[in-house]
């Protein structure tokens, strides 16, 4: 099973781009974030065309969620609870055993501000939603944008970061607690010492030798799943190409 996670930062403006990037890989599944279209103008009807399944939540301009299948999911949810606001946040998709989580962590905008409480609490209603459902004795894959470099590898200059709220301690720690369910990171699990981040600002020129960006975006697996992973890459491809996101896509590889 090849399964991909890419924050396209709008669709229907990546739509080309995406569309491209599954004819020539192929993924089984791919977890599409900050989509930033309402449902009724997702273009489902494209990806139909290109032989390609989608389930989808969103609203206008902002956040989003799809999964893109070769196969129809077996089982579609989305948000945490019942917070409908969630909605556009979580989208879940069970193939088979195989349960897909897709999520778009909030950014949180300053440790001050409101939403980096948010984004904390966040976690945290995560957590008790993945334990609520789920046994770490089960296939599950948490996708996605989650706004948190985990280590001081996972993002350049790391020391001029520690109030970034996206490396800021406290947020660490709460993905932490997230992972001690029992998730494996895939690209920490096959690239240990590798410098690689799959996030680069817009506002710099894209120089992947200088390493300055984040690792922001992942796939990670239950035992189940992690023990059969063979190997976990960033592409930054799309990133070189005109139009792009600033995330790159995250493909990882498991054996069935």
């Amino acid at each position: 099973m090849k399964i991909v996670t890419f924050n396209c930062n709008s669709v229907r403006s990546r739509l080309e781009a995406v569309l491209r990037w599954l004819s020539e890989h192929s993924p089984d599944i791919l977890c599409l974030q900050e989509t930033k279209v309402q449902d009724a103008e997702f273009p489902a009807a494209a990806f139909a065309d290109a032989g390609w399944h989608v389930v989808f939540k969103g609203e206008k301009s902002y956040n989003g969620v799809a999964i893109v299948s070769k196969q129809p999911a077996d089982e579609v949810s989305f948000g945490l609870d019942t917070d409908p606001k969630d909605e556009p946040r979580l989208a879940h998709a069970r193939f088979g055993r195989v349960h897909v989580l897709n999520t778009y962590v909030p950014q949180g905008r300053d440790i001050e501000h409101p939403m980096y409480a948010y984004k904390l609490e966040w976690f945290a209603r995560f957590k008790r939603y993945v334990t609520k459902r789920f046994e770490p004795s089960e296939p599950v894959l948490w996708c996605g944008d989650l706004n948190v470099a985990r280590h001081p590898i996972d993002v350049s200059s790391p020391e001029t970061k520690k109030n970034h709220v996206c490396y800021h301690q406290a947020v660490r720690d709460a993905f932490e607690e997230v992972l001690a369910f029992g998730f494996t990171d895939l690209f920490r699990h096959h690239n240990p010492g590798r410098e690689d981040y799959s996030f680069y600002d817009y506002r710099a020129p894209f120089d992947p030798e200088r390493k300055r960006g984040w690792r922001i975006d992942y796939i990670l697996a239950t035992a189940p799943l992690a023990k059969k992973s063979v190997a976990a890459a960033i592409d930054i491809a799309p990133r070189t190409r005109p139009k792009p996101s600033d995330h790159c896509p995250l493909v990882a590889e498991i054996e069935a």
